[in-house]
């Protein structure tokens, strides 16, 4: 796949090292193959928080054999989902179970699970050639059609192919999407922010609530939800963590930040959520400090590939957090570049890597942004008027979202499903 000297050459250069970056340099290593990943950061400490595989991504990560890297990070299968109201009754308990998708609903702390994908994506005991990280090297864009990634440094290198994997702001959309009817897509504030807490869970006291409804140690996601706000939360790193994650209506819509770290003091978080059972607030109240997030995303792109280049991840559908898929779906398109480039060789041309990676995107689009669309209508007011009554449905969507078995599988059963209902239709003429 050579395509020239004047600078540094790999086969394939992932911008952007976190989630989807380090999936898509584990799903595309092969023997010769050379792998690049560009990281602004230092990646001296990923964000505090918890974070789930749903069993579309878990059943990838099965198939890489992470298994080594994955264990010694003390994951927890998350064994149901339990809705309650805002006077902390139990409205809807949802069991879950691998049988039901092929894998299971894993919990990590999301330091954790990057730390896994950066050791897999980097060691020699995995398959294929191991990739390169370079931090501190913030790309501020490329070419599409010559595969050249201009870094901040004011150096350059160049990929047969250009994976843009950075984030909500990705330098690489800009470039994909110039001259598209997507040019000039920004992250767009949803009206909702997000308290993030993590505490340290023997640190918290025994809770005056009944085990049958709230247990710490039930490995199990939790959301109570009444009035405009909303509570998920659960355990980690084997039940020595428990994470909680606060939707309000965004108290401040005009801040431009997107930062994950902007500090917010407990008082506000327990004002905001006054109204709830007090062994929530309890919970909430040892949290030794708090994070406020902006909540956007990013409407669905006329195109995520440009020449050499394709994005992924948050850089090509970044979602809301309310259906837990935005990790999930940065592992599926990581898996559909390995279904669609496994078997394309160096001296692969221009024009075949584009229309290798516009098969990626076709078979990817239409499933990434139904479940951004999902992701969005999950974020609207889910509670009655009287706050008694729980609308929000969590099964209403699991089918479609975590009954997925790789991108090629998937166009396939959408060829069968099409056939049928054409023969159908024409059964009936």
């Amino acid at each position: 796949m050579a395509i020239g000297s004047e600078v540094e050459h790999w086969d394939v250069v992932i911008v952007g090292a976190g989630i989807a970056g380090l999936a898509a340099a584990i799903a595309l290593r092969q023997e010769g193959r050379s792998i690049l990943v560009l990281e602004k950061s230092s990646m001296n400490k990923e964000v505090g928080a918890l974070i789930s595989l749903q069993p579309n991504a878990s059943k990838i990560v099965n198939g890489w054999n992470m298994t080594p890297f994955l264990e010694e990070k003390k994951p927890m299968v998350d064994e149901a989902f339990r809705l309650l109201n805002i006077e902390g009754k139990l409205q809807v308990e949802m069991k879950l179970n691998t049988s039901q998708f092929g894998a299971d609903r894993m919990l990590y702390h999301r330091q954790d699970l990057h730390d896994a994908l950066r050791q897999a994506a980097t060691s020699d005991d995995m398959p294929g050639s191991p990739a390169v990280i370079r931090t501190s090297s913030g790309v501020l864009g490329c070419d599409c059609d010559t595969g050249v990634v201009h870094i901040s440094k004011g150096s350059s290198v160049q990929g047969d192919v250009i994976v843009g994997a950075d984030g909500i702001r990705s330098a690489i959309r800009d470039e994909v999407i110039k001259g598209s009817a997507s040019e000039g897509s920004k992250a767009i504030p949803t009206g909702l922010s997000a308290y993030r807490i993590l505490v340290e869970t023997d640190k918290l006291p025994k809770l005056d609530i009944s085990e049958d409804v709230f247990s710490l140690k039930r490995s199990a996601t939790t959301m109570i939800v009444g009035h405009d706000k909303r509570v998920i939360m659960g355990p980690g790193r084997g039940g020595e963590m428990f994470g909680l994650v606060c939707l309000v209506p965004d108290p401040n819509p005009n801040n431009e930040g997107t930062s994950w770290n902007n500090s917010a003091p407990l008082k506000e978080v327990l004002e905001a959520f006054a109204a709830f059972p007090a062994w929530v607030k309890e919970i909430i109240s040892h949290a030794p400090d708090v994070a406020l997030w902006q909540l956007r995303d990013i409407d669905p792109l006329t195109t995520w590939t440009k020449g050499r280049a394709i994005l992924i991840g948050d850089a090509a559908h970044a979602m809301l957090p309310t259906q837990g898929q935005g990790a999930s779906q940065s592992i599926e398109d990581a898996e559909a570049l390995q279904a669609y480039l496994s078997d394309i060789g160096k001296e692969a041309s221009g024009q075949d890597i584009q229309e290798r990676l516009e098969a990626v995107q076709r078979a990817r689009y239409d499933r990434a942004s139904l479940i951004q669309a999902y992701s969005r209508l999950q974020a609207k007011p889910a509670a009655s008027q009287d706050n008694k009554t729980v609308k929000l449905n969590p099964q209403e969507f699991m089918e479609y979202n975590c009954n997925y078995s790789g991108a090629k599988n998937w166009v396939e059963r959408n060829r069968e499903a099409e056939e049928m209902a054409y023969k159908q239709t024409a059964a009936r003429a």
